[in-house]
């Protein structure tokens, strides 16, 4: 028995992986234990939880191994800043003060975690080929080209690679500073969100602008080869030698300063939230081609964090570049300690692989797991009530709530790995509700009114309802409504105004575009969740749902059943099926201070 323990840390998105002889036993992120957001730092909650549920112990494990290399990252950012010195003199000194506090002292933070116990070897690997590795070895394919795209690992900000049986080529790189991540986050903070997590908003926004700035990208910001290579004018940015991700001149292209958190959005930023999202659209078509071509595949896995652009995703797709396309759920920072423990399995200790049907992600559900007996015990001490149901009849009563235009929210077994809640850790509603989409926003996630949620489908009727043919189970692919479920957009409404417009028969789930973050459902991955889908359509004639994640604005999505009844309490949220126990709202005494927490929101 091989034992190898994959980690994710110090930068974004902390995690922790364990593959046992090569069978991926458990992942997940440290934000789910430290309930802190993209937490950075060393994945001690995570790590203690995949080593349990191997039934291992520390002294089992025959390798801890790191997604990257510290010292090349290191000698990149030294010679990125001392390249640009003496404008980047208050980064460099802040680098060398975080490096040598911690990120150089990996090896020994390593060492020190995993205590005396632990006598495995230490390794290291790149963080793109983590990424590929990722990518490539879950995946249903023999061979295939493997494409990566994110911010910057070590150096490289791109990679083109080929997958064959045990073996992954990395064939092409494209280096710092010249990034799609990065142009993407300066776009989103230029908008005013978040770097490193409101590019969903970005993304989510770009349906409601019009790509006046494409022309005006592609001529001052980048420059595209036709076989996808890119190059960024360095001018418009700042992010080698300051603080920020854009330039004063970036500023002035774009008629004036950065949007303010929390201000109204105006149409400049839906437009050049659509424009980014068009240029960005076609540097991936022109990669995933060129990917194509010098892996001599059309069997193509993606990773990195442009990987998470499911419109993107959705346009490779359906330009026909591919035959198949394959996506690892967790394709940001998470997911290379997953890559990074497959990546030492397969080279280091020169094992072989076989390639499964489907994939050997178990549906991304690696992370804890809840009995109804522990469940009970946690909800105890909120004197919580419940009522119990068997698997024959849970299907029908949760299906009956969602179709009384309840939200609901919905624990089921392991938890996701990965930013998307696939079923496990999800909050369900009714996609045909005209007022559930801001309900939703408003009254439970307490974020903004025209991010849009995604819709459950049940498999084996996706092509009847979008225009996609091809499985998505973990919610990576945008897919159009089909026609004869649209309905007419009289154009009545502008702006962020037209969140309101029913445009189809699931108008909850129907972006202004007609699009949707389609995730596929079926009853391998993802159990009793199927089981509820075909007793909603058995009901209502629709095999459509509302998923999203189980979580509020700020917070990372729950992982212990006393998590989600908090949020449940804190929220308008008016169920809480947690295994096979079903929670109403009005049964449950009051929790002290719920009302005023919801108060800070609704006031704003």
């Amino acid at each position: 028995m091989t034992v190898i323990l994959g980690v994710s840390a110090l930068y974004h998105d902390s995690a922790a992986a364990l593959v046992r002889d090569g069978e991926i036993v458990a992942a997940a992120q440290e934000e789910r234990f430290s309930r802190r957001k993209h937490d950075e730092r060393w994945p001690s909650g995570a790590i203690d939880y995949v080593i349990r549920e191997s039934a291992l112990d520390r002294s089992q494990i025959d390798a801890i191994v790191f997604y990257e290399k510290p010292f090349i990252k290191f000698d990149r950012i030294l010679e990125t800043l001392l390249a640009v010195a003496p404008a980047g003199v208050g980064q460099y000194m802040r680098a060398i003060s975080l490096w040598s506090r911690d990120r150089l002292q990996i090896r020994r933070t390593m060492r020190t975690e995993m205590g005396p116990s632990f006598r495995g070897k230490i390794l290291f690997t790149e963080h793109h080929r983590s990424h590929a590795a990722s990518a490539f070895y879950p995946s249903p394919f023999e061979s295939a080209a493997i494409l990566t795209i994110d911010g910057v690992g070590e150096w490289a900000t791109t990679t083109i690679a080929r997958g064959s049986g045990n073996q992954i080529e990395i064939l092409e790189e494209i280096h710092f500073p010249h990034s799609i991540g990065m142009l993407y986050s300066a776009f989103t903070y230029f908008c005013g969100f978040k770097v490193n997590s409101g590019e969903y908003k970005l993304m989510g926004l770009a349906p409601f602008g019009e790509p006046v700035y494409a022309d005006l990208i592609r001529e001052k910001l980048i420059e595209i080869a036709a076989d996808g290579s890119f190059k960024l004018n360095m001018k418009y940015f700042n992010y080698t030698r300051g603080m920020t991700m854009t330039a004063g001149a970036f500023a002035e292209l774009f008629g004036g300063p950065a949007r303010r958190p929390e201000t109204p959005i105006t149409k400049r930023e839906m437009d050049m939230a659509a424009s980014v999202q068009v240029v960005t659209e076609e540097i991936m078509l022109k990669l995933a081609q060129r990917a194509c071509e010098r892996a001599g595949s059309k069997n193509l896995c993606l990773a990195g964090g442009v990987a998470l652009n499911c419109v993107g995703n959705g346009q490779i797709l359906r330009a026909g570049i591919v035959d198949d396309l394959w996506i690892q759920p967790a394709a940001g920072d998470a997911g290379g300690a997953l890559g990074a423990a497959l990546d030492v399995w397969h080279n280091f200790y020169g094992a072989p692989r076989t390639a499964r049907a489907g994939d050997s992600m178990r549906g991304s559900r690696l992370g804890p797991a809840f009995s109804d007996d522990e469940t009970a015990k946690l909800l105890e001490p909120f004197g919580a009530k419940f009522t119990t149901y068997t698997d024959a009849e849970l299907p029908a009563v949760v299906a009956g709530l969602i179709a009384s235009e309840n939200v609901v929210g919905w624990v089921q077994g392991r938890m996701e790995f990965g930013p998307r809640a696939l079923g496990s850790r999800s909050i369900l509603g009714d996609a045909r509700s005209t007022t559930m989409q801001q309900t939703m926003n408003l009254k439970i996630k307490f974020r903004e009114s025209f991010r849009p949620f995604a819709p459950c489908v049940l498999a084996e009727r996706v092509g009847d309802w979008f225009e996609m043919r091809h499985e998505s189970p973990y919610m990576l692919l945008v897919a159009p409504v089909r026609p004869e479920h649209r309905r007419s957009d009289n154009g009545a409404r502008t702006g962020l105004d037209r969140v309101k417009q029913v445009r189809s028969d699931v108008p909850a789930i129907t972006h202004v575009d007609y699009s949707a973050r389609v995730q596929t459902v079926d009853r391998e991955r993802h159990g009793i969740l199927y089981d509820v889908m075909k007793e909603f359509e058995k009901q209502t004639g629709c095999p459509v749902i509302i998923n999203t994640s189980f979580n509020i604005r700020g917070e990372p999505i729950v992982c212990r059943p006393e998590e989600a009844y908090r949020c449940f309490m804190l929220t308008h949220m008016d169920v809480l099926v947690i295994g096979h126990h079903v929670l109403l709202k009005k049964d449950q005494p009051p929790m002290a201070g719920a009302e005023a927490y919801r108060a800070q929101f609704e006031l704003d």
